[in-house]
């Protein structure tokens, strides 16, 4: 599974991760929290919570909405033990 991370520039394509990479940053911490771009298919991402809450993590996901349109804004998932 291929995520994206959320941009920090307006103009710049948004960058990918793996699965693997995502579980190798959790693992070395505690707790942990990611921001996901918006072109993330929200299957996707429940998809990454049923993944990580049957390896007994806590999982929450909120949308964060940073302007005053529709699609600003992007995913902020915390991944805690």
């Amino acid at each position: 599974m291929d995520l994206k991370f959320a941009r920090t520039e307006i103009d710049e394509k948004a960058k990918k991760v793996d699965l693997a990479k995502i579980e190798a940053t959790v693992a070395k911490d505690d707790s942990v929290i990611f921001y996901f771009d918006r072109d993330n298919s929200h299957k996707d991402l429940l998809s990454l919570q049923d993944h990580f809450e049957a390896m007994g993590k806590s999982f929450y996901m909120s949308e964060v909405k940073f302007g005053l349109s529709d699609n600003d804004y992007m995913y902020q998932v915390h991944i805690m033990s």
